[in-house]
């Protein structure tokens, strides 16, 4: 019982499955006689998205918590709900102690007011008293390094220097629970720099921290829990390794989808004296267009020629995405004077894979002796998936070539 009531009072934020939706309007009544008109009729005008259904997580007092998902995902609905901006359709948000939000530059902030009067109008709007903003007053301005400019309109403030002023109030402010999204997207160099300083003494203060990102980078550096959102559900919770990998795999399934579909319409190209009929990456004779770090692979291309190629050669690079070759190969290799004569032919290239990780196109040349028979460049796409632990790349794969 009482380590059931520890348990209870360690939790600072606790959603319990929290739904929202909206009506997007469908239709414009212009009139009054319309909209009864529609109401008769049973026309709604406006139909029904649902951008959260059935949320539930805790966060912890200490947390340095991460919540991501693509743009779309629900995260700022979210966000808007734990700071009480919006209201779930169902579901509750039990907050333990004064949460600050920082969520969208500006809200809360009068232009035509002073730096110094947007600070305690913020801080009013964030709960916090004349004395208490008095007494954080300095420290917001030294942070935000806005000294000379406080008794200016904000009006008269860069981008940069109202986003400064925002996040010092946010951050300065003594809550409980600090709620950040992208905010090391935001200002200079130098006051990036200064956030992260702020992450860094956070994460070892174990100050409640709940931050949204799309930096993998910052979810593993600074989180030590972080959860997934897509579509409106959490489909990834716990550690921020595995919550960062299974982000980053969305991107690789979609560039999956995209290379398949634009090699699907790729025109390969004909030429008088021969003609590209099919070309692909193939593992274990299946192709593959996302293939893993050291994983061998072969490119297998299918080649029609309208008449004996006399001292025919068939090349390939593979042009990596800064455009450079990263490998040369042909099947001269073969040694077969009249390799290609009328009719079909099936070329493979069996290549030790030494690739980087990264995303990679495909060239191809045919040649009759010196002369050029076809030639069509960015004929198939794909990716190398990357490996944290790999870190060495060789220069000079091997590769066998067949033709059939």
């Amino acid at each position: 019982m009482k380590e059931d009531m520890q348990q209870a009072s360690d939790i600072a934020l606790k959603v319990t499955n929290v739904s929202k939706s909206f009506k997007l309007p469908t239709e414009k009544s212009s009139s009054l006689k319309n909209s009864l008109f529609n109401l008769i009729r049973g026309v709604h005008g406006y139909t029904i998205q649902e951008v959260l259904k059935d949320i539930s997580f805790e966060v912890h007092k200490g947390d340095f918590f991460g919540i991501v998902g693509q743009n779309g995902s629900g995260k700022s609905t979210l966000l808007k709900i734990i700071s009480q901006i919006y209201t779930p359709n169902s579901g509750s948000v039990q907050v333990e102690g004064k949460l600050v939000p920082f969520i969208e530059l500006g809200v809360g902030f009068n232009p035509e007011l002073t730096g110094r009067e947007n600070v305690y109008l913020n801080g009013a709007m964030l709960g916090f008293s004349k004395d208490e903003i008095d007494a954080m007053y300095d420290d917001i301005v030294d942070f935000a390094e806005l000294g000379d400019f406080m008794e200016q309109k904000l009006k008269n403030y860069s981008s940069g220097m109202q986003v400064r002023l925002a996040f010092s109030v946010a951050i300065k402010s003594q809550g409980d629970i600090l709620v950040l999204d992208e905010v090391l997207a935001v200002g200079d160099e130098a006051f990036q720099k200064k956030c992260q300083d702020f992450f860094f003494d956070a994460k070892r203060e174990k100050k409640t921290i709940i931050l949204v990102t799309h930096s993998m980078n910052d979810v593993r550096k600074y989180c030590n829990k972080a959860m997934l959102i897509e579509n409106g559900h959490i489909t990834k919770f716990g550690k921020p390794d595995e919550v960062a990998n299974a982000y980053s795999n969305i991107f690789l399934r979609r560039q999956q989808a995209e290379v398949a579909a634009e090699n699907n319409e790729k025109k390969l190209s004909t030429g008088a004296e021969c003609e590209l009929k099919d070309i692909k990456v193939v593992v274990s004779d299946e192709e593959r267009q996302l293939l893993d770090i050291n994983e061998d692979f072969v490119v297998e291309a299918t080649l029609e020629c309208k008449r004996d190629l006399r001292g025919g050669v068939f090349a390939i690079n593979l042009i990596d995405q800064e455009g450079r070759v990263s490998v040369a190969a042909s099947t001269r290799s073969c040694d077969d004077d009249g390799l290609f004569t009328k009719g079909t032919h099936r070329i493979r290239f069996t290549i030790e894979n030494t690739l980087p990780y990264g995303s990679f196109h495909i060239n191809i040349a045919v040649a009759e002796g010196y002369d050029l028979a076809l030639r069509q460049e960015n004929v198939y796409n794909f990716g190398i998936k990357k490996d944290k632990e790999y870190n060495q790349v060789l220069m000079h794969p091997h590769i066998d070539v067949s033709v059939v």
